[in-house]
């Protein structure tokens, strides 16, 4: 059964995380995705490492973990487009393509000739998305643009941390480079979007993501309480700016996260740890009460929850219908039945004959199911099979463009 992108064709100029991606989603849903990479060097985070993928015989490769995360269902064609016949293969191969992601700084490519202006005309359907920090106009556009100083600037460490106060108060990154992850889905939203439009139209268009736009629409309910009120949010630790009881709570052997959404879990919970008459009491009776009792009602909690073990916690409130879990560290997390129910861990075998560990795509089509065709693959693993396959080009030309540093 075909993927629901199987008739499309990305070429795929992106690198490190953002865009890589959008490509890795795009071809989890049956696109042919061409990874075009420096000659002799690569994507950046083929060297983000230790930790390495083993090899045949057990030994760290050169094959770095955080590469392997962005990049399977990818096909590696190794290129230097600063020389003019790299960049004549480029727009060859953009002839042949449906969708182009890239990266580089504002212009950047333009100096090539592998600008949106330019390559539409050898491709007028080519839909083009340009992914940068800061976007193609305003008086950043020009500058580099990383997720940790996107995080940063774009207010989402304002808001993430302990509060002010506090032992360890300050601000802190989130623990994945969450602003790339939701540029590429962004960027993948934009590309399907234009690939719908194109179906009515008959022409490509061109796509301006920045990782600054998607920062700032992705504070969503905390951006609105803002605007809202012109008061900044400040940082709540674990604690939820618009729910009473949200957040982590100490028991007998760790922690366990209590996520009480409406009056009735409320009391439902009190009922379970023994304290119905906390359910009763006007500070603590509905959820605007329990925003502004905040500071009173969490240490009375606390004081409870200690003497059940969080196993407890969540067997008692799981058969109440009050929403709990665990802090659950990796190893418990691919260890969970849930988890391991949905098949998220897997493996695919890799050209260093071994097989390289990945994690599933969360999209569960019914006719057109995601399939995992290959690991990420090795630098310019595919080079020469793409350029005959697409191009037509000779045994005797390859030798000529590899001899020269062209592939």
């Amino acid at each position: 059964m075909s993927g629901a992108l199987s008739h499309i064709r990305v070429l795929d100029l992106s690198r490190v995380l953002a865009g890589p991606w959008c490509g890795q989603i795009l071809g989890d849903l049956g696109a042919e995705v061409i990874k075009v990479e420096r000659p002799g060097v690569g994507d950046d985070t083929r060297h983000w490492g230790p930790p390495y993928i083993k090899d045949a015989e057990g030994n760290d490769s050169r094959e770095a973990a955080y590469f392997q995360s962005a990049n399977r269902n990818k096909q590696s064609l190794t290129l230097d487009f600063t020389q003019p016949q790299g960049q004549r293969l480029v727009r060859e191969l953009v002839a042949q393509c449906d969708v182009l992601l890239e990266n580089f700084k504002v212009g950047g490519l333009a100096a090539y000739g592998l600008d949106y202006e330019s390559l539409k005309v050898v491709n007028p359907k080519l839909i083009y998305c340009s992914i940068t920090g800061f976007g193609q106009t305003g008086p950043y556009a020009k500058r580099a643009g990383y997720d940790f100083m996107i995080q940063g600037l774009g207010g989402l460490m304002s808001l993430t941390g302990r509060p002010e106060g506090e032992e360890g108060a300050g601000p802190v990154k989130v623990g994945v480079a969450l602003t790339d992850i939701l540029t590429g889905l962004y960027a993948t939203v934009g590309v399907l979007a234009a690939l719908s439009q194109r179906e009515q139209s008959g022409m490509g268009q061109y796509i301006d993501v920045a990782l600054l736009d998607v920062q700032v629409a992705c504070l969503a309910n905390q951006a609105m309480n803002y605007l809202s009120t012109g008061v900044s949010p400040k940082r709540l630790g674990n604690a939820h700016p618009n729910i009473v009881p949200y957040q982590d709570f100490p028991s007998a052997d760790g922690d366990f996260i209590l996520a009480v959404g409406n009056d009735g879990q409320f009391r439902k919970f009190c009922e379970v740890a023994a304290i119905a008459h906390l359910a009763d009491d006007p500070r603590f009776a509905d959820n605007k009460s329990r925003v502004t009792h905040r500071a009173e009602l969490i240490p009375l909690l606390r004081q409870v929850t200690v003497f059940k073990t969080t196993a407890q916690w969540i067997e008692l409130l799981e058969a109440a219908g009050v929403p709990c879990g665990p802090v659950n560290d990796l190893r418990q997390v691919f260890a969970d039945p849930q988890v391991l129910a949905r098949g998220l861990r897997l493996d695919l075998p890799n050209g260093l004959g071994s097989r390289t560990p990945q994690i599933a795509s969360p999209l569960r089509l019914s006719a057109t199911p995601v399939a995992y065709r290959s690991a990420p693959p090795l630098l310019g693993e595919h080079t020469e099979a793409l350029l005959r396959r697409l191009l037509g080009v000779s045994d005797v030309q390859i030798a000529e463009w590899r001899n020269g540093g062209v592939i």
